[in-house]
């Protein structure tokens, strides 16, 4: 067996720039990971394996490179083994720390984000977490698909304790947001929308729990296995806010009482009806005026419900057949959230705290249900009307830019920061599902562009 002095003379220039650069990325890594919990920097003991690799090989992970020239189909075999696992090595830490790639799947952000968007989302902005399962599938969320047999993408033990790293910014009013779905606890496996606890309200614990047939199995999902959702950040850990007639309100803790307006958006959107005096709207009027094929509802002959912008219901007024453009009225929006405990409705909700981590609050009978959640499910304390609660985390309200056909925190409640994923940066492809190839499948305009506000 070599001596050290003969393995340390015989490492090329080439293995100790490879240990170098290696050797301070890992460094660095280690030390964001480890940012406040100083603990985690044993990892650092890992750090003589990763130089040995490149420079004395006591570990000789590229054993198999001997069989090239005695067992070229074992060498070939090792090859791919190894070319794949470090790809889905690489591919996972990437997807866990930097960035991960998502496709719109709703209409919710239209016409900011449109179905068929694929975004860049960046971890770092707000600080990647540290996985709740470390043991998973890179690039599958929680379920492998049907071709590759289904079931779970994920080992449930062991999990850690939420953890987020140093991030640039936290999450603002303004922001697009990618999250995991708060409510997404719970699933049932053949009726995932609406929700579990929200199926539970309208149909009964005991029916959803024991009627398989109908809405399948009852799975619980890790925090980090969740859906992830898209939505507009418009309130933010220690504000105010409420609804009024659509429009949302907002005060922080250093307002002296003065509400604030949202701003207004190019591609906010509500439902509307349209009239007309019996005309048909055909397809190619609504492509110009930009209304989607699944947007466009007939709900009898001559009568039209749409979502609409204000630059759409204009280009609609002016056409002479139309004679009637009304806003969906406030009680077709359904219930809302704490569902069963408030006369609030989509339009016309609140006023509200958001809760910011280290206030305490007084549980009145008004406020215990807006807040028991929190309580049960996110922060696992008990909460009694009368007492002092004290939050352990920041939360946030989380709405569409598609006020009147979006899911959101008017209907499921408040995003703990522990949910939290990523900022969206930019659009790096575009698919519009409702043309050819060579007719605008591919919205070229939409590539490159921002996607965070």
């Amino acid at each position: 067996m070599k001596s050290f002095q003969e393995r340390i003379a015989e490492v090329p220039r080439k293995g100790w720039v490879s240990a170098i650069c290696w050797g301070v990325l890992y460094v660095a890594f280690v030390v964001w990971v480890a940012w406040g919990d100083w603990a985690s920097l044993g990892w650092l003991v890992l750090l003589p394996v990763i130089v040995d690799a490149f420079t004395t090989k006591y570990i000789n992970w590229g054993f198999w490179r001997k069989y090239k020239d005695t067992n070229k189909s074992l060498y070939t075999l090792c090859s791919w083994v190894d070319a794949i696992v470090f790809a889905l090595v690489a591919v996972y830490f990437i997807n866990l720390y930097i960035f991960q790639n998502y496709q719109i799947p709703s209409s919710s952000l239209e016409k900011s984000l449109r179905v068929g968007d694929f975004l860049f989302v960046s971890k770092m902005s707000y600080g990647a977490r540290v996985p709740n399962t470390p043991l998973s599938m890179p690039l599958v969320q929680h379920t492998f698909p049907a071709w590759l047999g289904g079931g779970k993408s994920f080992i449930e033990n062991p999990q850690w304790s939420y953890k987020r790293l140093k991030g640039w910014d936290s999450p603002k009013k303004g922001d697009i947001v990618v999250f995991n779905f708060p409510t997404g606890d719970t699933v049932c496996t053949l009726m995932q929308n609406p929700d579990y606890y929200t199926l539970c309200y309208y149909y009964g614990k005991e029916n959803v729990d024991n009627r398989k047939q109908v809405f399948g199995d009852i799975v619980y999902r890790p925090v980090d296995r969740r859906e992830n959702y898209v939505k507009r950040c418009v309130g933010e850990p220690g504000d105010s806010l409420q609804i009024r007639d659509n429009v949302v309100w907002s005060m922080d803790r250093c307002a002296a009482g003065r509400w604030t307006k949202e701003p207004d958006r190019e591609g906010r959107q509500y439902n509307y009806y349209v009239v007309t005096d019996g005309h048909i709207l055909g397809n190619s009027y609504l492509d110009k005026i930009g209304i989607s094929k699944d947007d466009r509802e007939m709900v009898r002959p001559g009568v039209y419900m749409f979502p609409l912008t204000k630059a759409m219901q204009a280009e609609l007024q002016k056409n002479p057949h139309v004679q009637m453009i009304q806003v969906q009225p406030e009680a077709e929006g359904g219930e809302v959230y704490p569902l069963g405990h408030n006369d609030w409705t989509r339009d016309n909700y609140g006023p509200i705290y958001i809760p910011k981590k280290g206030d305490c609050v007084l549980i009145t009978e008004d406020n215990y249900w807006l807040y028991k959640r929190i309580a049960d499910a996110y922060e696992h304390k008990p909460i009694k009307v009368g007492t002092m609660y004290t939050f352990d985390m920041n939360y946030y309200w989380m709405m569409g830019d598609n006020r009147h056909k979006s899911a959101d925190s008017r209907y499921w409640g408040f995003v703990p920061e522990d949910h939290i994923v990523g900022r969206p940066i930019f659009i790096w492809l575009s698919i519009e599902k409702d043309k050819p190839w060579f007719g605008g499948h591919i919205r070229w305009n939409r590539l490159g562009k921002t996607a965070w506000q």
